[in-house]
């Protein structure tokens, strides 16, 4: 049985639209370009038959690849609607957007997503794990605990955080208005 991917939840998604892909099967006239709508949603990128499919055809962790605009890509006039992701050791995948701005877009967004998710990552080795309460900052029992703690925390556990967390302000006007 293959295993099913569902279509992404709504609320997720950071970019989607139709894009052209370059396929990996070469035809005797070269590499084709398929239009896919395409989602970018968390770390994962889904391509899709159309807008309408349930399933993708195809999807990827974007984790460790690297996103730029690409115009080498084609030789025809939409060469600057180009862009790729790369990473090292792992397939290429390479598009096309509606327009130059568009492909800028989607280069943006993956960038900012990749800088995102790396911001998460604590690199930690056992060297650092031996000179850590040498080097702790804060003079307290809980200074070792709690650096262990913020070493394990992942993107979900920070976003639920920030969640519980009340960041806005409740102004006098707002508060008549709820009751």
């Amino acid at each position: 049985l293959e295993e099913i991917t569902p279509r992404p939840v709504q609320g997720n998604i950071l970019k989607q639209g139709y894009l052209e892909k370059k396929s990996r099967e070469h035809s005797f006239f070269g590499s084709e370009w398929q239009k896919r709508w395409c989602v970018l949603h968390r770390k994962t990128f889904y391509y899709y038959a159309n807008e309408k499919s349930k399933q993708p055809k195809g999807n990827f962790s974007i984790e460790h690849y690297s996103a730029r605009v690409a115009p080498h890509l084609r030789r025809d006039s939409r060469r600057r609607c180009c862009f790729e992701l790369t990473c090292p050791g792992k397939r290429s995948y390479e598009f096309t957007a509606p327009s130059p701005a568009e492909a800028e877009d989607w280069v943006d967004q993956i960038q900012f997503l990749l800088k995102d998710l790396n911001s998460f990552t604590i690199p930690c080795d056992e060297e650092e794990e031996e000179d850590e309460e040498l080097y702790n900052d804060v003079n307290s029992s809980d200074s070792v605990h709690a650096a262990s703690h913020n070493r394990t925390l992942n993107k979900e556990e920070a976003d639920m955080e920030m969640e519980e967390d009340d960041i806005y302000e409740v102004l006098p006007g707002e508060l008549l208005n709820k009751e």
